[in-house]
């Protein structure tokens, strides 16, 4: 492949950077300067609305509602309808999040949200909206921060604090779980650290609990107040502490920039880039926005070799796909079935270390569904798939909740207004070049069918060359 010219490299950046573009939004691109793009992209925080779909001063935790019913003031039917009810505002939330992402605004804050549920993989324990709406708004108020600020805020976050057993670790009793996860999948990696640090580190994260209505707590009557050794230092240390020390540590730069470079640039980890990325990370002072403008400013960012080799995760396809037709589903609901049936359900990671990506992503069966999702959202199609069993009865009411009927409202003439001067012969390449990451081959065009069939309006050639284009496996590729 030959070096990409303007309009490439901005469909390159907009889909990795963001949930790819609409058309109008690709040409303005295309006439702007790299930075000035990027800097577009970055958006402010100040514009950024909050996920809500609980209000925390009302909320009631399964916990609690158990609660109600041993003092009388729930019914064990009243207790199963509330539980119910927390599920589903759950599942609002995950509706809401992908609203958001699919809206374009904010577009690499949200990417880069969606990147860290991936690391810092957090689920619903007990369907507990409220903290896992607090989780969600961290993420992506922190997203492109420093990393050191979010580390902190996540590692406080009740919900994480839940999932990894920390509200059970107590002073003579401690449980590791927490601190292992911290320095495995947070920081270092995996053999950067003894089971020796992992014990002294639980110590100190003795007394991390949270309260039933969202709020970190430190409870001194349950910490380790004696003397711990890590990484060669002793003193009476504190969760913060430990925190600290492991952003000390080279090796938690060099382990954030690696997964961030295999997630936005290629999984195929280029060594002696990522060391140069990890130390100017590190010096920098752990600044998310600094790294990311340096990656997609870069020249070798839009090397051919980085270009169509990231499999799109099921919410980058389903996003990216309303974002560019501007599509909105009449009943939401369908879209949990979608990310179920391929595999990504959004507040429910397969385990601790999140969605594994990449070629994890294809099979047999989701490839298939993958390539006939368009025809199912563009012509409103009831779906004869079933997801494939998991085993988790969470993502499993979901689905069925969810439902199999595809009803959606697509923007179309706002799409196809971007090609109003593109002459009928040059529409097949005009499309792919907003919706494909390389040009058409000439057997993707025996693919797609001829620019003109007889009895068709333009408007329906457009429609049946769009559907026909994110039809294709190179759809799936950004």
């Amino acid at each position: 492949m030959d070096k990409l010219t303007k309009q490439q490299q901005r469909k390159h950046l907009l889909d990795r950077a963001a949930f790819g573009a609409t058309p109008a939004e690709l040409a303005e691109a295309s006439r702007q300067s790299l930075p000035a793009v990027v800097r577009r992209l970055m958006g402010r925080p100040d514009t950024l609305s909050e996920l809500k779909v609980v209000d925390p001063e009302t909320a009631v935790t399964k916990r609690g509602l158990r609660g109600m019913v041993r003092d009388g003031q729930l019914d064990r039917d009243a207790l199963k309808e509330r539980i119910r009810m927390n599920a589903e505002k759950v599942r609002d939330l995950n509706l809401q999040w992908l609203d958001r992402m699919a809206s374009g605004e904010n577009a690499l804050r949200e990417k880069m949200a969606l990147f860290w549920h991936g690391h810092f993989a957090c689920r619903t324990m007990g369907q507990n909206p409220l903290f896992m709406q607090l989780y969600a708004n961290t993420l992506r108020q922190h997203a492109l921060g420093t990393f050191s600020d979010l580390l902190m805020a996540v590692s406080k976050e009740p919900a994480m604090l839940q999932f990894l057993n920390n509200q059970q670790n107590r002073k003579n009793a401690p449980n590791e779980n927490f601190a292992r996860e911290v320095m495995e999948l947070f920081t270092l990696g995996r053999g950067h650290y003894t089971e020796q640090d992992i014990k002294e580190a639980a110590r100190a994260f003795t007394g991390w609990q949270f309260t039933l209505d969202g709020q970190f707590v430190f409870r001194e009557r349950v910490h380790d107040e004696g003397e711990k050794t890590l990484f060669g230092q002793t003193g009476a240390f504190r969760g913060e502490d430990v925190i600290r020390m492991l952003l000390d540590k080279p090796q938690t730069a060099r382990h954030i920039t690696a997964k961030i470079y295999r997630f936005f640039v290629n999984e195929t980890e280029d060594k002696k880039r990522v060391d140069e990325l990890a130390a100017r990370f590190r010096k920098n002072g752990y600044d998310m926005a600094d790294l990311m403008t340096h990656i997609f400013t870069a020249d070798w960012f839009y090397e051919p070799q980085n270009v169509g080799t990231h499999i799109k995760s099921p919410v980058e396809l389903l996003a990216g796909m309303r974002h560019t037709l501007n599509i909105t589903f009449d009943q939401p609901q369908p879209q949990l079935f979608v990310q179920r049936t391929l595999g990504q359900v959004l507040f429910y990671p397969p385990n601790v270390a999140g969605w594994p990506g990449g070629k994890n992503w294809i099979d047999s069966s989701s490839l298939l569904f993958r390539m006939q999702l368009p025809n199912y959202v563009l012509k409103a199609a009831d779906v004869p798939v079933r997801p494939k069993e998991d085993g988790d009865v969470n993502t499993e009411a979901l689905a069925r909740k969810g439902g199999q009927t595809f009803r959606t409202t697509v923007d179309w003439a706002g799409f196809e207004e971007s090609f109003a001067k593109t002459p009928d012969a040059d529409l097949p390449d005009a499309l792919a070049a907003v919706l494909l990451p390389l040009p058409l081959r000439a057997e993707q065009r025996s693919l797609i069918g001829k620019p003109n069939q007889p009895g068709q309006t333009r408007s329906e050639r457009i429609r049946a060359l769009t559907t026909a284009l994110m039809s294709l496996p190179e759809y799936q590729l950004t």
